[in-house]
């Protein structure tokens, strides 16, 4: 089962790489696209910072924090996937997204964004949303789910 979930975390690393490849072949050029009016632009980004672009150039920071929550999740899903489907698909939605976020960082110094919602200013990406995703089902996890996990292996 720990495989499903690496996998998972590696599948959305290179969804968000694949996708990066075509916006920067075909959207850099144009810089802006009107996908679905009034709701949806593709608009290509270089994001030098972190959400907002806060805290520009400071990419060997980001690449060592990002590397280490990488790591520290990593290591919580291999301590925890048989406890929870839902800890582990949370898990690896972040490993997954910061992968490939941390893999632009490395090799071309930013973060490609494209993804511009009419209604929510920041311009992100895929796996800024597969974070997102994660971070939101962690939450969950931890709200509803983590004592219940917590009893069932003190009874067990």
């Amino acid at each position: 089962m720990l495989a499903l979930y690496i996998g998972i975390a590696i599948l959305v690393a290179l969804i968000d790489q694949v996708i990066k490849c075509f916006v920067v072949a075909y959207l850099k050029p144009v810089s802006t696209v009107t996908a679905i009016p009034y709701i949806l632009n593709l608009s290509y980004v270089e994001n030098k910072g972190v959400a907002f672009g806060m805290f520009s150039n400071m990419r060997i920071v980001f690449i060592i924090v990002t590397s280490i929550v990488i790591v520290l999740f990593a290591y919580l899903l291999t301590k925890n996937y048989k406890k929870s489907k839902l800890f582990s698909v949370s898990a690896a939605l972040i490993i997954g997204g910061g992968l490939g976020n941390l893999i632009d960082r490395i090799f071309v110094g930013y973060v490609v964004d494209y993804l511009a919602l009419t209604f929510f200013p920041p311009v992100c990406n895929f796996a800024d949303y597969a974070i997102t995703a994660g971070t939101v089902l962690l939450i969950i996890y931890l709200i509803f789910y983590a004592d219940k996990d917590k009893r069932k292996l003190k009874n067990e």
